[in-house]
Formats: structure tokens, C-alpha cells, sequence
């Protein structure tokens, strides 16, 4: 169907203001002169999943929005526990969490930009959460949920941001061994039905089941469900796909380790031939390498570690052959040495793109933990990451592909305390523990903002590192871009050559 320019262009500087996520660049190769121009999302939705099953969990909840230039001077921003429908679900889904409509109570509601907003829950029935932030309140809105487990299976401290809904997920790393216990939580923030397939891909390829197919999560709820339930084989390293038949959700995974505690597993980015995984804590005893490749062809990766001293090849594991449709992985032991480090993976074959995630475990003995780094987008213009504190907080930034700069904000406190801002320069290549600031007159927690000065991109993760009731634990958060800004074009561009 035609549509004019005018049309076009109105629908999309509408859906990009509103969502933050449709951007449509000049098409500079038709010869046009017209230009792009940023503009701050409206609307913004994040999704957070239901934290734990264990009595003695105690969940803290952390908002952040930084303050953002042309941004207006009103909006909101919420917080509210997905409504939950009481059917027990069958065929390896656990019960869903929900009575069909949005609960009315926020549990958390920010005031205003630049400030982190808090809230907190205790016990095992706390429930997924749907949020929305509009206006001021919508570029760069940052969810943070933390969870400490003081005892039992994934005991340890447990984090993820919450993350946007979309269609697609991808998730190198999970588990159906007899000592884990992992859940794939899906949550829907819609007013229809979402109906979603999970797909299970181990060493030799897909596995058999069919258990995961057509999963319908109801309006406004949220599903826990059992991976070790839609199959009968128990495989250490898998991959699972989360793909979405109609509507959207938000995704992430819950891996539970009857000895190694346990973490959040957050999407790897989307498969490419090129990909970073940031943060690796220098006093890392294993780390594990998981990767898998969606397309019809193998990819043999070139496995790098980007050092505080540059790029260096880690001895006996310079390459990573990963076979078309099956999951590869390789044990990489303390490939940091002592020293801060992040994983550069890249596919000698461009039609072969791969996902990734690295299981990350400190610790030794008894007192082991476990965290997870998926393999995620730059930090690009901004990121921002939520719930730090003046002891436990290590900021990890690398720059794989050329030297950049990058300025590093510590908000105000969510209890007092006013923003400071260090500027940073990193060398091509290379990986540095970053002396992040810390608020004057800190009271609280406070957000942590990467902004990208110059040079080339930069990817960044955030660890969080705690003790509860003797019990040390660790969780790390990856920085992605926040697509707080969109590209809308001006109209007076000819974009004819996107008419069908």
C-alpha cells in the first residue's frame, strides 16, 4: 500500500516519541539531504519478575531516570505487581501469578529525575511488576530488583534490571542438570493474551519436547516456568529461545544452584558476529563461555580478553567452534588473573552470528557464588545502572575496537546527598575497574550514568557484592544503551524511497 511522505514520516516520529525503540535514520544512500533529528521517548515499560519462591528473601526495588535535556516538565513514573490468575498450570508450567486486572497500589513511584526511588518486599510471595514512566520520567528509566537469600538453593545476592517487553529472547547458559533449578519467568503487560514458545538447544541440538510450545501467559500476569520440566534430558550447558507467537513479554532467567548459589540470566543480545561481555570480576575462580548459533552455518570464534594492559589470547582457549543450531561451551578457569577483564568474541565467518553469556563463579569452597554476564549492546549515548552503594559497587568499562572517554555521574542519594561527576579515558583494547564516584553527602543508594564522550564504543558492567548473615554474594548488570533519545526524522525529508 502507498503511503505519502508526509504519513510516514508523522507515524514515525509518533511510535519513536512513544516507545523509544523505532528509529529511522536518513537514507543517505538515495541521494537525500535531509537530516535526523533527537528527540527524548515519552513512554517508557519495564518489566520485573517475581524475585523469589524462599520465605527468608528479602527484595529491595530501585527507580532511576536521569535527568534529560528537552525532556518537558511533567510526567510519571510506576511500579505495580502484575495481577495474578490462580489455575494451576500444567505440563511443566508452574502456577501463574495473577487475577486478570493490574493492581491498584504502586509499589514504587518516583518523584522526580535524578533522584533514586526505593521500595522493598520480604518473603516468597512477592509478585512480577509491570511499570510505566512517561514524560521527564520516560528517557533512560532504570529498574533495578535485588535480592538477598540467606539460605537454600540460589542462596546469595540475586539482581536484574528490569527489562523492556519485546517478541524475541535468547538466553546461552541455562540449565536442566539434577543441581540446578532454573525458571524462565515470562511476563505480560497487556490487556490481551501473549502466547510464546520455548525452545531448548543443547550440545547435539534441539531437544526433544514439546511441552514448550504455545505457553499462553494471560493479560497482566506472570509465568514461572520449570525448565527441567519440558524435557527429560538433563544437559549442563543449554540455550534456550524464547520467541513470541502474538503479542510481547518480558523474559528473563532464574538460575538456582543447590551448591553454587544462584543468579538472574539476563538476554544475550541479538546474534551477531561480533560480540563483548563485559566485567568479569578480577577475582573470578571459573568462568564458564556459553555460546550458540542460530543459523545453518558453524562459527568458529577468536576468544580475546580485553586486560587493563590491552587485548591478549587466553592460553588454551584461543578459538570456540560452535556447530550450526547446537550449544558450545568451554571452561576458561581464572582467565582474569587478578586483573579486570572482559570477554571479546568474534566469528571468522559474518553469515555465522552467535549469542553468549558467561557463568561466573567467586569464591571457594562453602562459600562459592554464582553470577551471569550475557554478551550485551554497547553503552552508546547513556546507561544507567541502579542500587549502588558507597562499599560493594565495582564499575567495569572496556573499550575493544579504539580508545574513548567517558564521563561517569553518581546520582544524588535516594535518602541525600548531590550527584558528582569523573571523567575517564580508556585505552584501545583494553578493560579498566573505573574509580566511580561516589555522592557528596551520601544518605541511601545512588544510580551510576556512563555517557560516552568520544572515541569508539564503550561497554560497561556493574558489580554489586554483599554478605548476608555471613553468606557473601555478588550479581553483576550489564550497561546497554538506555534508548532514551530517538532519531526522528525532519519533515522535510524525502523518504520515497521507503514506500512500497
Amino acid at each position: 500500500m502507498n503511503r505519502t511522505t508526509v504519513s510516514l514520516i508523522a507515524g514515525t516520529a509518533a511510535l519513536a516519541a512513544v516507545t523509544g525503540f523505532a528509529t529511522l535514520s536518513s537514507p543517505q544512500a538515495a541521494g537525500t539531504a535531509g537530516t535526523a533529528t533527537e528527540l527524548p521517548v515519552e513512554r517508557t515499560s519495564l518489566l520485573c519478575p517475581s524475585p523469589s519462591t524462599s520465605d527468608i528473601a528479602e527484595t529491595s526495588y530501585t527507580s532511576f531516570t536521569p535527568v534529560t535535556k528537552d525532556a518537558g516538565g511533567d510526567g510519571k513514573a510506576a511500579l505495580q505487581a502484575a495481577a495474578e490468575k490462580s489455575d494451576d498450570k500444567s505440563k511443566g508450567k508452574s502456577k501463574g501469578k495473577g487475577k486478570g486486572k493490574k493492581a491498584d497500589k504502586p509499589v514504587l513511584a518516583p518523584v522526580e529525575p535524578g533522584k533514586p526511588a526505593t521500595g522493598d518486599t520480604s518473603g516468597g510471595d512477592a509478585p512480577a511488576l509491570v511499570g510505566t514512566a512517561e514524560g521527564k520520567f520516560a528517557p533512560g528509566w532504570t529498574v533495578q530488583e535485588t535480592t538477598q537469600v540467606a539460605a537454600g538453593s540460589g542462596r546469595g545476592l540475586q539482581g536484574v534490571n528490569c527489562s523492556a517487553p519485546d517478541t524475541e529472547f535468547w538466553f546461552p547458559g541455562v540449565s536442566t542438570a539434577a543441581d540446578r533449578t532454573d525458571y524462565v519467568h515470562l511476563t505480560n503487560p497487556d490487556d490481551s493474551a501473549a502466547v510464546v514458545d520455548i525452545e531448548l538447544y543443547g550440545k547435539d541440538g534441539a531437544l526433544d519436547s514439546t511441552l514448550g510450545e504455545g505457553i499462553t501467559v494471560a493479560p497482566h500476569s506472570s509465568d514461572p516456568i520449570l525448565l527441567s520440566t519440558l524435557t527429560e534430558e538433563k544437559q549442563e550447558n543449554l540455550t534456550v529461545h524464547v520467541n513470541v507467537r502474538s503479542g510481547r513479554v518480558g523474559a528473563a532467567v532464574q538460575a538456582l544452584d543447590d551448591k553454587l548459589g544462584g543468579d538472574w540470566l539476563a538476554a544475550s543480545t541479538d546474534p551477531s558476529g561480533s560480540l563483548v561481555l563485559p566485567g568479569i570480576p578480577k577475582d573470578a575462580t571459573a568462568v564458564r563461555l556459553v555460546a550458540f548459533t542460530p543459523g545453518d552455518s558453524d562459527a568458529d570464534l577468536k576468544v580475546q580478553l580485553a586486560s587493563p594492559s590491552g587485548l591478549i589470547t587466553p592460553a588454551g582457549n584461543e578459538t570456540l567452534h560452535v556447530k550450526a543450531g547446537m550449544t558450545a561451551s568451554a571452561d576458561l578457569g581464572d582467565v582474569t588473573r587478578g586483573e579486570a577483564g572482559s570477554l571479546v568474541l568474534t566469528s571468522t565467518d559474518a553469515s555465522a552470528p552467535v549469542v553468549a553469556a558467561l557463568r561466573v563463579v567467586r569464591g571457594k569452597g562453602d562459600d562459592q557464588e554464582t553470577a551471569f554476564i550475557p554478551a550485551t549492546r554497547p553503552v552508546g549515548a547513556r546507561a544507567t545502572v541502579a542500587d549502588n552503594s558507597a562499599k560493594g559497587t565495582t564499575l567495569s568499562l572496556t573499550a575493544p575496537k579504539g580508545a574513548a572517554t567517558v564521563k561517569v555521574t553518581a546520582s544524588a542519594g535516594s535518602e541525600g546527598g548531590e550527584a558528582v561527576s569523573k571523567t575517564f579515558t580508556l585505552k584501545a583494547g583494553t578493560t579498566q575497574n573505573v574509580e566511580a564516584p561516589v555522592p557528596t553527602g551520601l544518605k541511601g543508594t545512588y544510580a551510576l550514568t556512563v555517557e560516552r564522550v568520544s572515541g569508539g564504543p564503550v561497554y560497561g558492567a556493574r558489580t554489586l557484592a554483599a554478605t548476608e548473615d555471613g553468606v557473601p554474594g555478588f550479581t553483576i548488570q550489564t550497561l546497554p544503551d538506555d534508548r532514551g533519545m530517538v532519531a526522528v526524522p525532519e519533515a522535510d525529508q524525502d523518504l520515497s524511497v521507503l514506500q512500497k
